[in-house]
């Protein structure tokens, strides 16, 4: 068999939903019931008030998959009482971005070389002790997985990221 003649199956583009949503018991529930009766699996899903009274909130979703279908669950989602609306955002213009907490085990002669590695990510060192240091960064998805893979040779013992958030550019809403 020839390279030519091996499949490769097609990756499914990363979708980011914005939901704008009543902010009541059970509203989460539903929206992922939604997700997981056409088979899609949630990659990250960031929930927070939408304005001060806290009447409303946003959700942010990241999925993959079949844009077809993630039409009908977007349009399944917008029926639900408690939603005001549903929106995917992909190809459209957003600012993006993410933030992760890094625990790296760092022995003292090793230090350094993990400074010099957040120095260039702009990522800021927020507790320090003997053996570790936790370091936050934030930004683009693909900046955090660049970041994680170049701190992976000394030890990441915890790591724990947001998921996306975004906001539409200029008055589009969100």
């Amino acid at each position: 068999m020839t390279a030519a003649a091996v499949a490769i199956p097609a990756v499914a583009p990363m979708h980011t939903i914005s939901i704008l949503v009543r902010n009541k018991p059970g509203v989460l529930v539903r929206i992922a019931l939604v997700f997981a009766r056409r088979g899609y699996n949630i990659e990250s899903l960031v929930v927070s008030p939408d304005v001060a009274d806290g009447a409303f909130s946003r959700m942010s979703i990241t999925c993959s998959g079949d844009p077809e279908t993630l039409e009908q669950i977007i349009k399944q989602c917008t029926k639900l009482i408690d939603v005001v609306h549903a929106i995917d955002h992909t190809g459209q213009a957003v600012i993006e971005t993410e933030i992760a907490l890094v625990k790296i085990r760092c022995p003292l002669d090793r230090r350094t070389e993990i400074l010099q590695i957040a120095e260039q990510y702009n990522a800021k060192v927020v507790d320090y002790s003997t053996e570790s240091l936790i370091v936050r960064i934030y930004g683009s998805t693909d900046k955090l997985d660049a970041f994680t893979a170049l701190v992976r040779q000394f030890e990441i013992v915890e790591l724990v990221r947001s998921g996306k958030i975004l906001m539409a550019r200029g008055l589009e809403t969100t």
